[in-house]
């Protein structure tokens, strides 16, 4: 193509930006006649020559073309925002200021990720964001709010072990030795049904009061936990798990793409370690079972993706040697 095309076509889709704002390449492509493709190439040389500027949020698999002065105009593909996002956008649009140290965790996780809408700044050594058409000279410390939590908590799901699928535990199992808080009625209660069923063979021996009076014994403590200030126990578990399972991913320069799920037993994100994507299921416990790990496979099956669990303490020998022996299975048969 000569170099005269190339530069009046360049200066076609300035003038198309202009006149339209914000544009992805399919809309430069549709004006001018080019392929989508060579709509990229252009919008990419026009970036890189500082006339047009590239957006972080992307619509499909694309970012958003426009120019500097047309960034106000983003506003109009926040719809495109992911679940979490959207939350962080919403509330950064309506309190124009925010406090980094004071927002559920999960919001100042999207706020890092929402860069063309969301603008960090320090003021003595804490960490504030600002709304991008905001001017930083309209900040001042009593406009600052301790927001409520806005994050939607997915219920978790419900593990249908009926469905069958093909024997493949893709599965990687990191161990925190630190100490954490985890929930420790949760925790008490496993140990109580891993117990009653040791003692479940007895009944048909001759042990059959036995069994019963130690069935329901467990149910007696159960009732007195309940009167523990729970909502307390959660809120402080909620955010020491969740900073806990950074720290560990940070250590091991694994991003955090989108957080799944989010609650005081389990976290599931998405993450990216190099070039790779996968999902990370985290369990507020220090033991794990087998069921744990359906449960975590259905999960990432569900999204097509590899996944990678994480518990606190130290796995059960049995189960690691478990998860070693369906790696090296190539298939399971039966005979007829």
């Amino acid at each position: 193509m000569p170099a005269q095309n190339a530069m009046q076509l360049k200066e076609k889709i300035l003038m198309l930006l202009n006149r339209r704002g914000p544009a992805l390449p399919v809309h430069v492509a549709r004006e001018t006649g080019l392929s989508i493709l060579f709509s990229a190439a252009f919008l990419s040389e026009l970036a890189a020559d500082k006339k047009v500027k590239i957006s972080n949020i992307k619509v499909g698999s694309s970012p958003v073309y426009f120019l500097p002065e047309h960034a106000p105009q983003l506003e109009r593909f926040s719809e495109h925002l992911k679940s979490k996002e959207k939350d962080a956008y919403l509330l950064l649009k309506e309190k124009k200021f925010l406090k980094d140290s004071v927002l559920h965790p999960a919001i100042r996780v999207a706020l890092r990720e929402i860069k063309d809408f969301a603008v960090p700044f320090q003021r003595d050594n804490e960490i504030y964001w600002r709304y991008f058409t905001t001017p930083e000279g309209d900040f001042s410390m009593d406009k600052i709010e301790t927001p409520k939590q806005i994050v939607e908590i997915k219920k978790p799901e419900i593990l249908d072990i009926k469905e069958e699928k093909p024997i493949e535990i893709p599965v990687k199992v990191i161990e925190i030795a630190k100490e954490v808080e985890y929930d420790e009625d949760k925790e008490t209660e496993d140990e109580e049904e891993s117990e009653l069923k040791e003692e479940a063979p007895r009944v048909g021996a001759g042990g059959g009061e036995e069994v019963k009076h130690k069935q329901q014994k467990p149910q007696k403590e159960k009732q007195k936990k309940i009167k523990k200030p729970v909502k307390k126990l959660q809120k402080k578990g909620n955010d020491t798990f969740f900073n806990k399972v950074k720290e560990v991913l940070t250590s091991k320069n694994i991003e955090i793409i989108d957080i799944e799920s989010f609650n005081n037993t389990e976290l599931m994100l998405r993450v990216r370690e190099g070039k790779k994507e996968s999902l990370l299921i985290a369990f507020n416990k220090k033991r794990i079972g087998e069921a744990d790990i359906l449960k975590a496979y259905k999960k990432a099956s569900d999204a097509g993706m590899q996944y990678t669990i994480m518990s606190f303490g130290e796995t059960p020998k049995k189960l690691t040697t478990f998860i070693e022996a369906i790696k090296g299975m190539s298939g399971l048969e039966r005979v007829e």
